[in-house]
């Protein structure tokens, strides 16, 4: 690597913000002899620009060895995010590549087939007279041998060990903040009805511990390696029998690194397994670890992984040299560090300075009580009526509510419905959310949009969205074995670091440029304790949003205003008390006025919640 070239290897044609100061410190911090880099940097400071800058400074073919690495890769977790890579004219050189499900057969007869159930892979020895033109193995090509190769974080860590994909000279992951959460999620292993192609032949016995666990992973590896052999012994294969090789084989690798770690005396990693009711039959089928008729049956199995660090180790650490690691929210380094099994002495950390004016990106406190469970029916109506002088505040703007769950949407809905609203509320379900997003963005109309999950990747410039509500603190799953575990062992730090990640990635989402500006209005009164616990790992920026926070005057509750454009939010809006940012400031108090919990009060009180 060679960091001197950062400047001229940043792909735009001049700096904005703090960008030339932040390739200034992150050119410093290689030159020091740092293999890893945290590059901590806001929402719309360009953080794909900046690691287009640092992939460029990778160690070319020409300058390589024969047996040393070149080139540089560049990795998300976000699909969107790699799509808004592909779609910039500056970041045209990232060669994207992605899984083969995301290509088409451009056979005749084979037009609606994604390559991963094309002939090529359904027919033994198939000889396919168009393969130098199928745009999956044409993308693979290129991106493998051009000197920046882009892909998910999924598919990177999937091609771990590949002969196409080899190690690099520089490897930067982009949105880096979740990096161990996705590589437990990666390697958790699911055993039922929809992961495991046999599995209703099969007698799944009671798991009452982790050795049990591992001789039943060891014998379900032996009947899949024999339901695999069987598939590949024939001469072709239909659609749904090449779908269940290539998960038969996915779920041999899935058991046998579970095994092998769990074997390995040196492992770090602690495993975890849950395991659901039985199902109501059983079936005598090929055993699948059955040890005799008395045998009590248990039902689906998932083994999850805590601090893979070995996994990360394979999939990531050795895939290069070199790492930038880019986001707007690692909040503390040693303890990411920690996570990812990195030594915090070896890394370093660039801190990127906000540079949008923190007047254009207020947050107004609206909190109206808990939405814990055991409060949520009390909270949820009186969130509502916010919404509707919310929707009335803003009558011509766009809104956004980040709802949290589907229950929460769901009821929210029904409520704004009742109150006479619902011609301005538009809402998405699990299978059409990225249709009904993209809707509601085209569309001119002040619609609210109730998202579910949205709190990240999401690009809401200018009039896009004015004002966002977030109506639950974001916490872990306490339900989660995972989460149960750390907090048996006391790891609230954790937690709440967790959810104001959450919290931080979500108030981002309107506001993207140093002259755009977006009002972020917060409902939950748990969202303000996660402020006053999670201080300490708080971005100066950030804190900077929170110290000004203060309650707004908001217009009475009149549901036909809401809708109409003749509330007084049109008269709080456009009078001589308006600032720079677009939000009057008028009738609000002092950050002193919100709320703050008991200092007596009980961390799990406040937070246990097991429905998400």
């Amino acid at each position: 690597m060679n960091p001197e070239r950062i400047f001229e290897a940043f792909p735009a044609p001049s700096y904005r913000g703090a960008q030339e100061a932040a390739l200034r410190d992150v050119r410093d911090a290689f030159a020091a002899d740092n293999d890893v880099v945290l590059v901590r940097a806001p929402t719309g400071s360009g953080k794909s620009l900046l690691a287009r800058a640092v992939a460029g400074c990778a160690r070319t073919v020409g300058e390589a060895e024969p047996s040393e690495a070149a080139g540089a890769y560049y990795t998300t977790p976000q699909v969107s995010q790699l799509d808004d890579v592909a779609a910039d004219d500056l970041l045209a050189d990232l060669n994207v590549i992605r899984g083969k499900s995301n290509y088409t057969c451009i056979l005749p007869e084979e037009r609606d087939t994604p390559v991963n159930q094309a002939p090529c892979v359904r027919e033994r020895g198939y000889d396919c007279s168009v393969k130098h033109r199928c745009p999956y193995f044409s993308d693979r090509a290129i991106a493998s041998n051009r000197s920046i190769a882009a892909m998910t974080l999924a598919y990177f860590m999937q091609t771990a060990g590949s002969e196409v994909f080899r190690k690099r000279d520089v490897v930067v992951i982009d949105e880096a903040h979740g990096l161990a959460e996705w590589a437990e999620m990666y390697a958790t292993i699911r055993l039922g009805p929809r992961t495991v192609p046999f599995w209703d032949e099969l007698r799944v016995p009671e798991i009452d511990g982790l050795d049990r666990a591992v001789r039943y992973a060891e014998n379900l590896e032996q009947i899949c390696t024999r339901r695999k052999d069987e598939l590949l012994g024939q001469e072709s294969l239909t659609p749904r029998e090449v779908r269940q090789r290539d998960r038969l084989q996915e779920l041999l690798g899935e058991l046998d690194w579970f095994v092998s770690d769990y074997r390995d005396p040196e492992s770090p990693t602690t495993w975890l397994v849950d395991q659901s009711e039985p199902r109501s039959n059983g079936s005598d089928g090929d055993g699948g670890g059955s040890e005799g008729d008395g045998e009590k049956l248990g039902g689906p199995l998932t083994i999850k992984p805590m601090n893979p660090e070995r996994y990360l180790r394979h999939t990531v650490w050795d895939r290069g040299n070199k790492f930038a690691l880019l986001s707007a929210t690692i909040l503390n380094k040693d303890a990411f560090c920690r996570q990812v099994g990195l030594d915090p002495a070896d890394v370093a950390l660039v801190d990127v300075p906000h540079t949008f004016p923190v007047e254009n990106r207020p947050l107004y406190d609206v909190t109206q009580g808990k939405m814990t469970y055991e409060h949520r029916s009390e909270t949820t109506p009186k969130l509502a009526r916010t919404i509707v002088r919310l929707m009335q505040e803003h009558p011509d703007e766009k809104g956004l509510i980040h709802a949290h769950s589907y229950a929460i949407q769901e009821r929210l809905a029904d409520l704004l419905g009742d109150f006479g609203v619902g011609d301005r509320i538009r809402v998405h379900d699990r299978d059409d959310r990225d249709a009904a997003l993209e809707e509601w963005k085209a569309s001119d109309d002040p619609d609210v949009f109730l998202s579910v999950k949205m709190e990240e990747a999401l690009d809401l410039k200018g009039d896009l969205c004015r004002w966002q509500v977030l109506c639950k603190a974001p916490f872990l799953n306490t339900g989660d074995s995972r989460v149960a575990h750390r907090l048996e062992e006391g790891q609230w730090a954790w937690y709440y670091r967790t959810a104001l990640r959450t919290i931080v990635q979500a108030c981002g989402r309107v506001v993207r440029a140093p002259d755009d500006y977006g009002a972020t209005y917060l409902a939950d009164s748990s969202l303000l304790d996660v402020f006053d616990r999670a201080r300490s790992d708080m971005p100066d920026w950030f804190a900077a949003q929170v110290d000004r926070m203060e309650r707004p005057e908001l217009p009475a509750f009149e549901p036909s205003a809401a809708v109409d454009g003749s509330s007084s939010g049109d008269r709080s809006r456009s009078g001589s008390d308006r600032n720079s940012s677009g939000y009057s400031r008028s009738g609000r108090g002092g950050s002193g006025s919100r709320s703050r919990r008991s200092s007596g009060s009980s961390p799990l009180a406040d937070v246990w919640d097991t429905d998400g």
